[in-house]
């Protein structure tokens, strides 16, 4: 079914050993009449996934081997394209998009790069992901606040990537596929700021939602509250935010920002949560990265 502009609309899922959630997640993207696809790319699963997909009326992809959510996303995006997408629903298999979701999202044909607020599944009153405003440095986590700071139900410039964003095949053409190599973590930011550097038009509807799971320690309070600080318990993710955000603001924000993040790491790691072999390990992943290495994370999979 293509929208009233005659879009052709395909949703992109990538999915990892989290079988029931997908199911639930596909049990509500089939509710959604606005998609003409849902593409499924399995990152090589191991329970059971591939062939419960193989008995589902979506478009399945399994991969030979995990590529992580940046591999993942890579492929799908390329792969949507390919079948003649004109818009590409982008999330991971744990967000659940409300029903409307992607019909108000639909409404602003003014966009290139957008997407929902996107709620904490525990406490759907917060956000999962703390978001900056725009023009200022005020981080806030909670809906209200962001409706109250909505300019025509819309957040311009900010999005959250990958979790019911939706970009157009336009777009793109013009800046290419998400890095794969990323594996994890900063792959869903590179895309943004490139698209930002592309000139694209960027927001957040405030009205269209997907809740999802609020994990980690994302927004850490440190410095005496000063700043906040994207702290994981699992090295894999860590070793790869090390890298990958190293390798983001040095070539999107300058090495000034390199410097700060460096800065906040080595603060974070002796004094606000003390794990001091976070540091060795978070410089030798960040040297990996502006080298063109991004190999190093494989030591932690499992």
């Amino acid at each position: 079914m293509t929208d009233q502009h005659g879009r052709r609309i395909v949703a992109v899922v990538v999915t990892f050993n989290r079988l029931e959630m997908l199911r639930r997640q596909l049990e509500r993207l089939q509710e959604i009449g606005e998609l003409d696809e849902v593409l499924v790319v399995d990152n090589a699963s191991t329970d059971g996934t591939g062939a419960w997909l193989a008995g589902q009326d979506v478009v399945a992809e399994t991969l030979p081997e995990n590529t992580g959510g940046a591999g993942g996303f890579s492929h799908g995006l390329r792969a949507a394209v390919d079948r003649g997408a004109d818009l590409v629903w982008l999330m991971d298999d744990d967000g659940l998009p409300e029903p409307d979701c992607l019909k108000l999202l639909l409404e602003r044909d003014d966009l290139d790069f957008w997407g929902p607020a996107v709620l904490a599944a525990q406490d759907p009153g917060r956000l999962c992901f703390p978001i900056r405003l725009p023009g200022g440095t005020r981080v806030v986590h909670d809906v209200a606040s962001v409706e109250r700071a909505a300019v025509d139900g819309l957040i311009r410039g900010v999005v959250i990537p990958f979790n019911g964003v939706l970009v157009t095949r336009e777009l793109v053409e013009r800046i290419g596929y998400p890095r794969a190599e990323f594996f994890i973590w900063g792959d869903d930011v590179e895309y943004l700021w490139r698209a930002e550097a592309a000139g694209a038009r960027i927001a957040t509807v405030v009205a269209a939602h997907v809740l999802h799971p609020a994990t980690d320690d994302l927004g850490t309070p440190m410095m005496f509250g000063r700043t906040t600080y994207n702290h994981s318990p699992s090295d894999l993710k860590h070793y790869c935010m090390a890298r990958n955000n190293t390798v983001n603001l040095r070539r999107y924000r300058g090495w000034p920002h390199v410097a700060m993040f460096w800065a906040k790491t080595v603060w974070f790691y002796l004094f606000t949560r003390p794990r001091p072999g976070r540091i060795p390990m978070s410089a030798r992943a960040a040297y990996a990265g502006l080298r063109g290495d991004f190999t190093g994370h494989r030591r932690y999979l499992r």
